[in-house]
């Protein structure tokens, strides 16, 4: 059994060596591929000095090129669990094996982990990096778009995850792994730097959240809750 890590990676080449240090703990055999964008000369240049498989896309970074790297990503690897990571996150010793020992149970497909900072991560409510089967995007999909598709790409960076997760709780294949600890390292957290990519997702963040909202039925669900306060405060 071996895990196809996917990396999509933008404009931080000094995040490449630390990330791969990380990974030094994983007990499982793994393979680790770069996701890179053309003209990111110097983080292609780190990826490569590496040695592991770094791909270049042919598109240039924009809105939904974590979601579109990822998906294109998933299209070039084979193996049956998959890993949607990123550069900003630090692995910890069991990660691999505490969430494959959850996964066990075969309708878990989707295994997330604990980033150790965002709390409806920690409370097991969703992942922001996880641990999927193959099979099961193959034949479902991880998003709303059907079979094939891991993420969702019309969402400008933000809330990809939380659709993935979302789906995966709706149709009973989810499991949170809370000692499969993969640390993510962000400002919000107030350990790590703000960078043009964080801020670009800040930006769109309520576009994406409005996006979510839709694509779950949350804005639905609103209304019929209004609808039924409206008839209470009627009947009073």
């Amino acid at each position: 059994m071996g895990i196809d890590i996917l990396i999509p990676v933008l404009g931080r080449p000094r995040n490449v060596t630390p990330l791969l240090e990380s990974l030094k703990v994983t007990q499982t055999p793994y393979q680790v591929f770069f996701i890179c964008s053309p003209g990111d000369d110097a983080q292609i240049e780190a990826c490569m000095a590496t040695g592991l498989a770094t791909w270049v896309v042919n598109w240039h970074p924009g809105a939904g090129d974590f979601a579109k790297k990822i998906n294109w990503g998933f299209n070039m690897t084979h193996s049956e669990w998959v890993f949607q990571g990123a550069d900003d996150i630090r692995f910890h010793g069991g990660w691999d094996t505490r969430a494959l020992q959850v996964a066990r149970h075969k309708d878990r497909m989707v295994i997330g982990t604990n980033d150790l900072h965002n709390p409806l991560v920690k409370r097991g409510g969703t992942s922001t990096h996880t641990l999927f089967r193959r099979s099961y995007i193959e034949e479902q999909g991880g998003s709303l778009d059907g079979p094939g598709i891991v993420f969702h790409e019309g969402y400008d960076h933000q809330f990809v995850d939380m659709e993935f997760c979302e789906v995966a709780k709706r149709r009973g294949v989810w499991a949170f792994s809370k000692q499969s600890i993969v640390e993510h390292f962000h400002p919000h957290w107030g350990n790590a730097e703000q960078d043009d990519t964080y801020t670009k997702a800040d930006r769109a963040r309520s576009h994406d959240m409005r996006l979510y909202r839709r694509r779950m039925g949350l804005d639905r669900q609103l209304t019929a809750a209004q609808r039924r306060a409206a008839r209470r405060a009627a009947a009073r």
